[in-house]
C-alpha cells in the first residue's frame, strides 16, 4: 500500500521462486535419483515439486508430457551448473544472501508476516534461509552461465526481416489492439474540516492504544488500508524505500512498541506502530483513514472537467494544452496528459517511456470509459481511484488505437525483433548443450529415455 509502483523484467529460466518454495514446504515426496548430469544428480521431488507448481498455474498440458518437459529443464540446468563449475565461475555470499532476503520478502509480504512464514513451514527464518541457501546458489550460478553463453545478444534489421520472412503468413502471431491514452485529472481539495475529523477520529484510536487497547485489533476495526488492515495493520519487515519518504521518516524513528504522532501522507493520515527492528529493516503496523470527499467539491471538480472538455471539443485549446495547464497528475501533465504504461510487454522496455496499453492491461473503470469511444474523442467525467487510493475525477481521450492483425514489419518492428532475439538465443543454446552433451557423463533413468526430448543427446546410444 505504501510502497512506490516499481516496473521490472523477469529474468528467463528462474528455477528457484516463492511458489516453489511453498510447494517444498507441503509436499513430501519420497525421493530417488532419477537422472545424474556429472556430479549434481535430478531427484524425483524436484520433477513432481516442479510439475505440480505447473499444474497449480493453470498449465493443460498432460502430465506425463509436462514431467518430461520439466525433466529436460532440470537437465539443462544441471548442464549449466556442470559448466559453470569447470568455468570456475563464483557466487559471492552477499549475493546469495541478498537473493535470499528478497525472495523471502516477497512470501513474507504475501502470507503476511515473519512469524506466519515461520508457522507455514515449522522452522525459523534463520533454518528457512539455511535450508534453501544452496540452492539459491545453484540458481545464481546457472543464470551467470547462462549469461556467459549468450552474451550480449543483438540482432539486426536485416536478421529482423530475414526471421520474419521465414514465419508462414498462417504462423505469424497475432497482435492485441494497442491504445495511447491522454488524461486531465483533478483532485478535489479536501475541506479542513474533513481533515479536522481524521485527525480527531485518529487521536482518539491513539489514546486507547496508549491506554492499553491492542492496536492490531484497532488496525483490523478501522484502518482503510486494504492491503494491511486484515492483517492489524502489519507491513512485515521493509527497507526504508519501500515507503513514502514521510512515512519511512518516522516508522524508521520509532521505538519498539511506541506508537507515533499522526504522519500525513499522499495516502492520508497515519498512526504507526514499531513492531520490531532488524538490521536496516522495520516491521511496523499502520492504521489509516483518509479525509472523504464531500459532495460539493466532487460535483465542483466534475463541472470544471466538463468546461475543459466542452472549450477542447469547440477547438479553443488542445487536449495537450489543457492537460498541461488544468491537469493536477504530475505525472502525466508534463507529457500533455499522456499515460504511461507501467508494465510493457518485454520488448517494449527498451523504451524509457511506454505510452502503449494491450486493452487488457487497462483498470476496468477505464476501459468502461474509452470501449467505445473513437480516436479524438472525449469522455465524459468519471471518478477514479489513483495510485494512492485516493478518489479523483479525470475525462480521457484515445490519441491513437491499432487493431488486432498479424505481426508485421512496419506496425511490430520492436515485437519481431524480440522474438528474432529469442530464437537466436534459443539456437546458441541449442549448440551449446549438443557440444556439452558429447562430453559430460549424464545417465537418465530408463522410466524417462521414452520422453521426447527437444534436444536430442540427452539419452545416450
Amino acid at each position: 500500500m505504501l510502497r512506490r509502483k516499481k516496473t521490472g523484467i523477469f529474468l528467463l529460466f528462474i528455477l528457484v521462486t516463492v511458489s516453489s518454495l511453498s510447494l517444498r514446504a507441503q509436499t513430501k515426496i519420497i525421493d530417488q535419483v532419477i537422472a545424474v548430469v556429472g556430479n549434481n544428480i535430478i531427484l524425483q521431488s524436484d520433477v513432481e515439486n516442479q510439475t505440480l507448481q505447473l499444474k497449480s498455474q493453470g498449465s493443460r498440458t498432460p502430465t506425463s508430457k509436462l514431467r518430461c518437459e520439466v525433466i529436460e529443464d532440470l537437465l539443462f540446468s544441471k548442464l549449466l551448473l556442470n559448466q559453470a563449475k569447470i568455468d570456475s565461475i563464483e557466487i559471492t555470499e552477499g549475493e546469495i544472501e541478498g537473493n535470499l532476503t528478497q525472495r523471502l520478502q516477497v512470501f513474507i509480504n504475501q502470507i503476511g508476516s515473519e512469524e506466519k512464514l515461520e508457522e507455514f513451514y515449522g522452522k525459523s527464518i534463520l533454518e528457512i534461509r539455511e535450508d534453501f541457501h544452496d540452492l539459491i546458489r545453484e540458481n545464481l550460478l546457472t543464470q551467470k552461465m547462462q549469461s556467459a553463453i549468450t552474451g550480449d545478444i543483438k540482432v539486426t534489421p536485416s536478421e529482423v526481416r530475414s526471421y520474419y520472412n521465414r514465419l508462414l503468413k498462417d504462423s505469424l502471431p497475432l497482435v492485441n489492439s494497442v491504445v495511447e491514452i491522454s488524461q486531465i485529472v483533478k483532485n478535489p481539495p479536501f475541506s479542513e474540516q474533513a481533515k479536522f475529523g481524521v485527525r480527531e477520529k485518529l487521536l482518539n484510536l491513539r489514546k486507547r492504544i496508549v491506554d492499553g487497547e491492542n492496536f492490531a485489533t484497532l488496525a483490523i476495526l478501522y484502518s482503510e488500508d486494504p492491503g494491511s488492515a486484515g492483517r492489524g495493520g502489519d507491513l512485515g519487515f521493509r527497507n526504508k524505500a519501500d515507503f513514502v519518504p514521510e512515512f519511512s521518516m518516522v516508522a524508521f524513528s520509532l521505538k519498539e512498541n511506541t506508537v507515533s504522532k499522526i504522519v500525513e501522507t499522499e495516502f492520508g493520515f497515519h498512526i504507526i506502530q514499531l513492531v520490531a527492528k532488524r538490521g536496516e529493516q522495520v516491521n511496523v503496523r499502520h492504521i489509516l483513514i483518509k479525509p472523504k470527499v464531500s459532495p460539493e467539491e466532487a460535483r465542483q471538480a466534475k463541472h470544471l472537467l466538463d468546461s475543459i472538455a466542452s472549450l477542447i471539443r469547440s477547438d479553443s485549446i488542445s487536449f495537450e494544452t489543457a492537460a498541461k495547464i488544468f491537469s493536477d497528475d504530475e505525472n502525466t501533465r508534463i507529457n500533455g496528459g499522456i499515460m504511461i504504461n507501467p508494465y510493457p510487454k518485454p520488448w517494449d522496455q527498451t523504451q524509457s517511456l511506454d505510452t502503449k496499453f494491450e486493452l487488457d492491461q487497462l483498470d476496468p473503470i477505464l476501459y468502461h470509459q474509452i470501449r467505445n469511444l473513437k480516436v479524438g474523442e472525449i469522455s465524459d467525467p468519471f471518478e477514479f481511484e489513483d495510485e494512492s487510493g485516493n478518489k479523483v475525477y479525470k475525462i480521457v481521450t484515445i490519441k491513437s488505437q491499432t487493431k488486432p492483425h498479424r505481426a508485421n514489419i512496419k506496425d511490430d518492428y520492436l515485437y519481431l525483433q524480440e522474438m528474432t532475439k529469442l530464437y537466436k538465443q534459443d539456437e546458441i543454446f541449442r549448440k551449446w548443450i549438443k557440444e556439452k552433451q558429447k562430453i559430460t557423463y549424464i545417465r537418465i533413468n530408463d522410466e524417462f529415455k521414452t520422453c521426447n526430448f527437444k534436444n536430442e543427446g540427452w539419452v545416450k546410444k
